[in-house]
């Protein structure tokens, strides 16, 4: 049996794991992108998490190939161009760390890795046409259409984290616009809303504030935490029945850490779907959530 070490890299954690032929995962863990306590580099992390997992599996005597490696960004032909949420990951820099480890590299856009692992493995099996977005410190977003991984001319499309929902006097965003998917409807906007309520309303802030926290919050029917997750939920919606719209899929799996907060999640999402979507455009579609989960 044969092994390979998967990175998935994003604004607020590096995941990673060793996996077999199968993709049976035989050791997964994370990092966070960033820490209080330590001032190292991401290019340093990735280089310690490489090191951790090629050790890992020289103490069980197991052979791995290659490195497989899930970016926040648009890549071109394995090229990364431009990572807005993590400006120091680029080609030249991730180049110059994986040739220290002398194996075969696959770098792809890491929505599309999401979508590619949902259809082998997941809830999007069997399918031909699926929208697949995943909600973190950004969003991403990747197309299967006539059964293959659409990704534009040279795999330089599929942004549907930044599709524009909201006019020009929408929140700013990463990418250098304003009002997208993104900039109103991922976990960093959801964290950016909460905090504003917060301080209108003259509480303090907590110490750790992440998306668990505000659902946790809205779990105790808190106001502010209502309010935006009720904000959230009416973002997200409006940019998934505009993908409905456009592509009609069989499915809009949505995957991401805070998509795993409980049932209540999705249902808020498919009820506000449902109400502003085209009925023509979303009668065979259904909104879940992603079957292999973060």
């Amino acid at each position: 049996m044969k092994y390979a070490i998967a990175l998935d890299i994003g604004g607020t954690n590096v995941k990673y794991a060793l996996i077999d032929q199968m993709g049976n995962i035989v050791f997964e863990s994370l990092k966070a992108v960033k820490s209080d306590n330590v001032q190292s580099s991401l290019l340093d992390k990735l280089k310690e998490i490489i090191r951790e997992l090629l050790d890992f599996a020289e103490s069980k005597g197991l052979e791995v190939i290659g490195i497989g490696i899930g970016v926040p960004s648009v890549v071109d032909e394995g090229v990364v161009l431009f990572a807005n949420n993590l400006l120091e990951l680029n080609d030249k820099n991730l180049s110059i760390l994986l040739s220290a480890f002398h194996l075969p590299v696959y770098v792809e856009n890491d929505a599309n890795m999401m979508g590619l692992g949902e259809a082998t493995y997941g809830s999007a099996k069997g399918l031909t046409d699926v929208v697949f977005l995943t909600i973190g410190t950004g969003i991403g977003g990747a197309l299967i259409l006539n059964g293959e991984l659409y990704g534009g001319y040279h795999n330089r499309g599929t942004e549907l984290g930044h599709i524009i929902i909201h006019g020009k006097d929408g929140n700013p965003c990463t990418c250098g616009t304003s009002g997208c998917l993104e900039a109103h409807a991922s976990t960093n906007a959801l964290i950016a809303c909460y905090s504003g309520l917060l301080k209108k309303n003259g509480k303090t802030l907590p110490t750790t504030l992440n998306g668990k926290y505000i659902v946790k919050q809205y779990q105790s029917q808190e106001k502010e935490a209502i309010l935006a997750m009720n904000d959230h939920f009416d973002n997200l919606s409006l940019g998934v029945a505009s993908l409905i719209n456009v592509f009609a899929p069989q499915k809009v799996i949505i995957g991401g850490g805070i998509s795993e907060a409980g049932d209540f999640y999705i249902q808020n999402i498919r009820e506000r779907v449902e109400r502003i979507v085209m009925k023509e455009t979303s009668f065979f579609t259904t909104v879940d959530v992603a079957s292999l989960g973060n």
